[in-house]
């Protein structure tokens, strides 16, 4: 402990240490401890996250291969949810089916808020031409359907993993431009920005040191609201024929393969359905309890 001097005879005063400011992992991990919603909506995440990730230990039964002799029965001590019209295990198929859903998701998050950050940010620093002309193109693009612009995408370039990622990030950068955008507008006439202008920074240096801390609360907050979004539109997708390939364990797929015959074995399309409404459950949790700790104002950032 450093201290200063001081008239002879008397005791040197310590000078108090510089108060030590936390990071963003450790005021998150103090937020969810204190939200009850985000803390539940995370636990429920990360148990499907899990459960994808040991799919392989907790089923002996392969996702894709049926036994013929063995379709279409009902829960019982081999198939505990039954098994569907190819004699394949419905459970199995719903434990792998997480795997599919949150790769791709989670892919498709990342992309999309990644983007969109950067653009949003940009067009909030540059300010001028450049934020006109992107809030404009960006306006087309919401003007179209998100669904109708999503089957156009995947029947012009196909259906596979990739594919889909892409079509949700041009589907949902626009709106995450719109939430970044509004949150960082307040933050560049702070008078650090000006400094760092004034210091001559490029333009992505005072996005990455000065604006991007400043509004990393928004971010996460729309990624956990995004991904719920994303599932839903991913699982949609392969419910019409347009997601996933067959025999590719998928929710939504495995609910349009399934749904002619929600009369003789329903657990074939409800066990799909609880999984996916789970996951989305916890994801809006998690992004509702987030939002409400944290102070972030969806509908005032530009959605």
């Amino acid at each position: 402990m450093s201290s200063v001097r001081t008239p002879e005879g008397a005791a040197p005063a310590a000078v108090p240490p510089a108060p030590v400011r936390s990071g963003f992992a450790a005021r998150a991990w103090r937020t969810v401890r204190s939200s009850r919603p985000a803390a539940i909506g995370l636990a429920i995440v990360a148990v499907h996250a899990v459960v994808a990730l040991l799919a392989p230990l907790l089923t002996p039964y392969h996702p894709t291969v049926g036994d013929a002799s063995h379709a279409l029965l009902g829960p019982g001590a081999d198939h505990w949810a039954g098994t569907d019209a190819y004699g394949r295990d419905v459970l199995a198929r719903v434990l792998y089916g997480g795997r599919y859903a949150l790769g791709v998701s989670v892919a498709g998050t990342v992309l999309t808020v990644a983007l969109g950050t950067v653009l949003g940010c940009a067009a909030a620093l540059r300010g001028g031409w450049l934020d006109d002309v992107l809030m404009r193109v960006l306006d087309a693009v919401l003007s179209i359907p998100s669904i109708l612009a999503l089957l156009v995408i995947v029947t012009a370039l196909g259906t596979g993993p990739a594919v889909i990622v892409l079509a949700v990030a041009v589907v949902y950068v626009p709106q995450v431009v719109r939430v970044v955008r509004g949150a960082a507008l307040a933050v560049v006439p702070a008078d650090y920005v000006t400094a760092a202008r004034a210091r001559g920074e490029r333009t992505w240096s005072i996005l990455r040191r000065e604006v991007l801390p400043n509004i990393t609360d928004v971010v996460c907050v729309e990624f956990a609201m995004r991904a719920s979004w994303v599932v839903l539109l991913i699982s949609s997708l392969s419910f019409l024929g347009f997601g996933a390939d067959p025999p590719t364990p998928d929710w939504g797929l495995m609910v349009s393969e399934n749904r002619t015959a929600i009369t003789v074995v329903p657990m074939a399309s409800l066990a799909p359905i609880l999984a996916l409404a789970t996951l989305v459950v916890g994801l809006n949790l998690a992004a509702d309890g987030l939002s409400k700790a944290w102070g972030v104002d969806r509908i005032r950032e530009g959605f």
